[in-house]
């Protein structure tokens, strides 16, 4: 009797534990082989809805905006060094993502909506890549914006000088249409990783 009960004991601890497993299991990560870091895959979230003003002056949505796979970047065009130089890289490393048949594109938010007109932001779109989208708004849908993505920026105190700088954040990104965010990239992440990674991660939500 007593091996009977010992039994019983121990196929409803096995159920116990198989049923806390199957409660408990982490959700299946498609994306886990194309991932450089766990960012993305806990439930602290980035991303979210926004709204904002289109290089072509247009008010657009965050569904409006992510419709393919996008590259994306907080930043200002009187950026004297860092915006130009992350965003030429993110361009060859778009340029080398549609080389391979990939259709994806790439976007910058504007921090410094006081100078980023619509107008400005096209200029800027237009010289760095045929398919990037130039954001800008009000300060508080910027404000919006950065918050979602967990961005920092801050306008350097200089007075009435209309050369002021921005301080900001300096992470790329990747934004997939109908999944939201999946991935981010660092300063020194090269061309060909950041598109190595987004044939990636396009390959596996397809």
């Amino acid at each position: 009797m007593t091996r009977i009960i010992a039994g019983i004991s121990l196929v409803a601890i096995v159920a116990l534990i198989g049923a806390t497993w199957w409660v408990t299991r982490p959700e299946e990560d498609v994306f886990a082989d194309c991932r450089s870091s766990t960012v993305g895959t806990g439930t602290a979230s980035i991303g979210g809805p926004f709204t904002l003003v289109r290089d072509d002056g247009v008010t657009v949505t965050e569904e409006e905006v992510f419709t393919k796979p996008t590259l994306l970047y907080f930043g200002y065009t009187f950026c004297p060094d860092i915006c130009p130089m992350d965003n030429a890289r993110n361009a060859e490393a778009l340029d080398l993502v549609q080389e391979r048949g990939y259709d994806a594109q790439m976007a910058m938010v504007s921090i410094d909506p006081e100078r980023d007109t619509p107008e400005v932001m096209a200029d800027f779109a237009d010289y760095m890549h045929e398919d990037m989208i130039g954001l800008t708004g009000t300060p508080e849908q910027i404000k919006v914006a950065s918050q979602a993505y967990k961005t920092f920026y801050r306008k350097q105190d200089s007075g009435d000088d209309e050369y002021y700088l921005v301080d900001h954040s300096t992470f790329t990104y990747l934004v997939l249409p109908e999944t939201g965010f999946v991935d981010f990239f660092k300063r020194d992440d090269s061309p060909e990783k950041i598109a190595d990674a987004m044939a990636c991660f396009i390959d596996a939500a397809s």
